[in-house]
């Protein structure tokens, strides 16, 4: 359990730190304040990621437990992002709607890969100090990762394009809902999305995630998880958003 208390900690550790950097973003003058939140909420989430990746790995958690802290760490993230989107697909979606530019659309997707970077240094650096078991264990590989993938890569990439096709579904409809339950309903469709998919693709369904945490990893080429992971999450998001899938499917 010890092992499970410091990953905890080491995920509150990246709450807290974004949290303070979201809070300094609403002092900037003019919109520069929508990049360093959009940064600060993608290097939380991407953080934690790595964090509960490596614990959930090495230490083989019960199947209970695993969604249990998958639910409430989305929850926290939810209830702390504000406007952040962390996802290029948002982005993107602006400009096409034409509330965005060109310009600013490309300037919040370079904030957002940065910061997915930046968590790549922020674990590691965390994992060095060998705080528990599985840091030193981590730490004994060089920090390595391996083969994310339990499928090939249509079948991995048909798992991101649903689940995203799934959680864009449920973000489509939750403002039906009464707004206490809107969050919670959410975070429960990302937990059925990651129990569903997470041992054929990890279910990330997000590009920057996925570039932060599973282009690393050895197995696979840069351009077959790109195309897992940005081609088949995208395509699913917007079919969402189209309503065509299913009438394919008919």
């Amino acid at each position: 359990m010890t092992d499970l208390y410091v990953s905890m900690a080491v995920c509150g550790a990246a709450v807290v730190l974004s949290e303070a950097l979201r809070r300094t973003a609403r002092l900037l003058p003019g919109a520069y304040w929508v990049y360093l939140l959009e940064a600060a909420s993608t290097f939380q989430l991407c953080c934690c990621t790595h964090e509960l990746k490596l614990l959930g790995e090495t230490l083989k958690l019960e199947v209970s437990v695993a969604l249990t802290i998958t639910y409430t760490m989305t929850m926290i993230h939810l209830l702390t992002f504000r406007e952040a989107t962390c996802n290029p697909s948002g982005a993107l979606e602006s400009v096409c709607r034409g509330r965005s530019s060109v310009k600013a659309a490309g300037i919040l997707i370079g904030c957002q890969f940065a910061a997915g970077f930046a968590a790549q240094f922020f674990a590691a650096s965390v994992w060095s100090l060998g705080l528990s078991e599985v840091h030193i264990k981590h730490q004994r590989f060089g920090f390595r990762c391996f083969d994310p993938l339990g499928g090939t890569l249509i079948e991995a990439a048909a798992v991101e394009l649903g689940c995203a096709f799934f959680v864009q579904a449920a973000a489509m409809h939750v403002h039906k809902l009464d707004e206490k339950l809107r969050a919670h309903v959410i975070a429960a469709a990302i937990t059925v999305a990651v129990y569903a998919g997470g041992s054929v693709s990890g279910a990330v369904f997000n590009p920057v995630l996925a570039f932060s945490v599973q282009f690393p990893c050895s197995g696979h080429s840069y351009p077959e998880y790109c195309f897992v992971y940005w081609l088949g999450p995208v395509l699913g998001k917007e079919d969402q958003k189209q309503g065509k899938l299913f009438s394919r499917l008919k």
